[in-house]
């Protein structure tokens, strides 16, 4: 699954997102959500969250 719906993450789901700082190369960071940031149900570029590391970044794949 990708990570544009809002419906299909939750706390607690082992991610892969792009850092700010990686969308140009598109570098992926594995972690575990611990908040979702982004209020809309759908964001084209994937829902923005916050890991468990404290890194921010979009959702590119659902890996749970």
């Amino acid at each position: 699954m990708d990570g544009t719906s809002r419906t299909d993450l939750k706390p607690g789901l082992r991610v892969l997102i792009v850092l700010k700082k990686d969308q140009r190369s598109g570098k992926l960071t594995e972690g575990i959500i611990r908040d979702i940031l982004t209020k809309s149900l759908v964001h084209s570029h994937g829902i923005k969250v916050r890991l468990e590391s404290g890194d921010i970044g979009r959702v590119k794949k659902i890996l749970d």
